[in-house]
């Protein structure tokens, strides 16, 4: 899909990916509908991009209240596509959330993209034409500890993703997912001010954002954005899950784990 002179929602625009991302959209001419929890930031974010306040507007929106993922594609109006980049952390042991904190995750994780997913698609398929691009993560390919939660939702969103690609391909519809590894300076590690694992590389928010762009204007099915070791690294993980633990026993990844879980405790 031309990106020149579409109109995009892209939902979680204020953290650091979100922001990549707006920044990349509007550069290639995206008239931009930003969503997020905070107004004051979104309205800032608006006038910085390419484009400013009066080519993009802003939505508030928590989407881990029931009932708003499908309020924001109705009041987002007219749209051409989507980028469901908003997340919760939700990293942990699982026996240390509570069950409204488990709802959380699962609703802004998953269960808001689907709805979403469901509501803007059907649209479009109307118009014949749009692309709808999701957010995942390597924590989708696999599991580490601590991340029982969070990756059950990037899994499931990568499954629910290119389900609906073959669903929405007679109507002319994209569906594409963006799976970024370890990101500097931005998202969960960069929030928690946890260094990632040392010795297997990170990505920047400017790459995945990248990567987006990529995934509509080629209509690309899956897109990691990781460098080349670290995606090694997760497609023996898929494949041998086993291997995959012993090496992570062995390697620290349980300490670094805690490390990451302590500092997004106030962020679930």
């Amino acid at each position: 899909m031309r990106i020149e002179g579409k109109r995009v929602l892209l939902s979680g625009a204020t953290g650091g990916i979100g922001r990549a991302i707006a920044e990349q959209l509007a550069g290639r001419g995206a008239l931009l509908v930003l969503s997020s929890r905070k107004g004051e930031e979104l309205d800032r974010l608006a006038q910085a991009i390419p484009g400013g306040a009066d080519r993009h507007v802003t939505l508030v929106a928590d989407l881990a209240e029931p009932g708003a993922a499908e309020d924001l594609i109705e009041r987002a109006g007219d749209l051409d596509g989507m980028v469901a980049n908003a997340a919760l952390p939700a990293s942990g042991k699982l026996e240390n959330f509570s069950s409204e904190e488990i709802q959380r995750a699962l609703r802004v994780n998953l269960e808001s993209p689907i709805l979403m997913g469901r509501a803007l698609g059907t649209r479009l398929a109307e118009k014949g034409a749009g692309h709808l691009v999701f957010i995942s993560s390597l924590s989708g390919k696999i599991g580490s500890p601590r991340s029982a939660l969070y990756s059950s939702t990037k899994f499931g969103l990568r499954g629910f993703a290119f389900a609906l690609r073959e669903d929405m391909h007679p109507h002319g519809i994209g569906v594409s997912i963006v799976s970024p590894g370890f990101v500097r300076g931005a998202g969960m590690w960069a929030d928690a001010d946890v260094d990632p694992p040392p010795m297997i590389g990170t990505t920047t928010p400017e790459k995945v954002a990248q990567a987006v762009v990529r995934a509509i204007e080629r209509d690309r099915n899956e897109i990691t954005v990781a460098p080349l070791r670290q995606r090694f690294a997760a497609e023996i993980g898929y494949r041998h899950p086993e291997i995959a633990a012993r090496l992570q026993r062995r390697g620290g990844a349980h300490r670094i784990a805690d490390e990451l879980a302590a500092g997004q405790s106030d962020k679930r």
